[in-house]
């Protein structure tokens, strides 16, 4: 029940009211008003609040700053997320926080989040680069409202995206393939052919290669089993032909002080990073405008043109849906055909 206590000033004889709300099995609220009529809709509004549940997410907002909002999601969700997630999401944040880090959760609004994010495209960054900052703040806030119930709502929700251009789809020619790979083996790192032949016949992401271990491949099945991928869930990939090779090859002379297949040089528990040793063949081999994630999409390439559904190429890449490879269907145009053709052969063989 709410009290309303009327006090008057004994130095100024300024009126003033003192709403005191206490309700069973929930802390008591209280807050001071100039009028009566606001008193009374302020105990009536948050009473009402209380009892649905709504009242002390609010309270909380009204403390809690969005950096404290991110350490906790830091600490108790993203470390369950892919390795290569992690990495991202961590300068993302980083990001927010100094941006606006020090605002408190009921004061990050829509406007708020546009004004960020004309800011992240002012920084020069794509529009998938500004969609990805926003879904990693979005996410956080996700947490916050339907599990730790720091906020009533999801502001960034109602902030719009930005239209994404097309899907990439760079992948080498022939000639660029044999280029590159000769390249590779040509360079001063070692292990720089291996890696790339592993992405161009396994598909797989740039992290989940190059933070490779031992206990991940399965010479008997002849698999690699990624544990933790982008989308969180377990994936196999096959490891055939000349890959399969250089793996065994590799496994002969493996290191004794990690279990990591390309350790770093300073530090071998973590993934060499092959950045540098990379440019320099693409530099070599005179290959322009192409980035080590096109050596996955260079794999879905080439699966397409033998024929591969987009199905089958969704599984390879590790896709939930197939609207990620749905820009690779103009490649498999010549299978599509020639299964239109065999089917109407069948069905109007005597026609």
């Amino acid at each position: 029940m709410a009290n309303i206590l009327k006090r008057t000033s004994e130095y100024t004889g300024k009126v003033s009211y003192r709403v005191l709300i206490r309700l069973k099995g929930h802390p008591s609220e209280a807050a001071t008003f100039d009028r009566l009529t606001d008193a009374k809709r302020w105990a009536q509004q948050t009473e009402t609040a209380i009892r649905e549940g709504r009242h002390f997410t609010k309270s909380i907002a009204k403390r809690k700053t969005l950096k404290e909002l991110i350490e906790r999601y830091e600490r108790d969700v993203l470390p369950e997320k892919a390795e290569s997630t992690i990495i991202g999401q961590t300068l993302q944040y980083r990001w927010w926080k100094e941006q606006i880090g020090h605002c408190l959760l009921a004061d990050v609004t829509p406007a708020l989040i546009s004004d960020c994010k004309d800011k992240l495209k002012a920084e020069g960054r794509n529009a998938a680069g500004v969609n990805r900052y926003l879904a990693a703040l979005s996410h956080t806030f996700t947490i916050a409202t339907k599990e730790w119930e720091w906020a009533e709502d999801n502001p960034v929700k109602r902030v719009s995206k930005l239209k994404e251009p097309r899907g990439r789809v760079r992948f080498l020619s022939d000639s660029e393939r044999e280029q590159l790979l000769q390249a590779c083996k040509e360079s001063n790192n070692k292990d720089l052919y291996m890696v790339v032949v592993l992405a161009l016949s396994t598909g797989a992401r740039k992290m989940e290669i190059w933070g490779l271990t031992w206990n991940q491949v399965d010479f008997e099945r002849k698999v690699i089993t990624i544990h933790e991928s982008k989308n969180n869930e377990r994936r196999v990939l096959p490891l055939t032909g000349h890959a399969f090779g250089l793996m065994l090859d590799k496994s002969s002379i493996r290191r004794l002080d990690t279990d990591r297949i390309f350790p770093g040089s300073s530090n071998p528990e973590t993934p060499y990073d092959f950045r540098r040793p990379f440019t320099i063949a693409l530099k070599k081999a005179n290959i322009n405008d192409f980035r080590w994630h096109d050596l996955r999409h260079s794999a879905a390439s080439y699966l397409a043109m033998n024929g591969a559904t987009l199905a089958e190429i969704a599984e390879v890449l590790g896709h939930k849906t197939l609207s990620m490879v749905k820009r690779y269907s103009h490649l498999s145009e010549a299978h599509t055909h020639s299964v239109v053709e065999s089917m109407n052969r069948k069905m109007f063989k005597g026609a």
